[in-house]
């Protein structure tokens, strides 16, 4: 499913018009990553949690030339599903 392909549906869902489900949706993910760039973790009840962790850095190897190189740390977004999604996909 695409974004388009989720607006649709609420849209179709809800009665509201793809424009104001396409808003909705854009400042609802806005404000997600924005929780996430300040390092606060984002919770829905049931369905799952946003948060951020540091990686550390490592060696890795170009695929090109084989040569290793040193990857940086970095912070970056996991998902973990809540129960309520993994009994819903199961």
């Amino acid at each position: 499913m695409t974004k388009q392909d989720l607006i649709d549906s609420v849209a179709s869902k809800t009665g509201y018009s793809k424009t104001q489900v396409k808003e909705t949706l854009g400042t609802l993910l806005d404000t997600i990553q924005g929780s996430l760039a300040k390092g606060q973790t984002v919770t829905f009840t049931g369905f799952g949690t946003f948060k951020t962790y540091k990686r550390k850095a490592r060696m890795g190897r170009n695929p090109q030339t084989g040569k290793e190189i040193q990857i940086p740390a970095a912070r970056v977004p996991k998902f973990k599903a809540g129960k309520a999604l993994k009994d819903a996909v199961r």
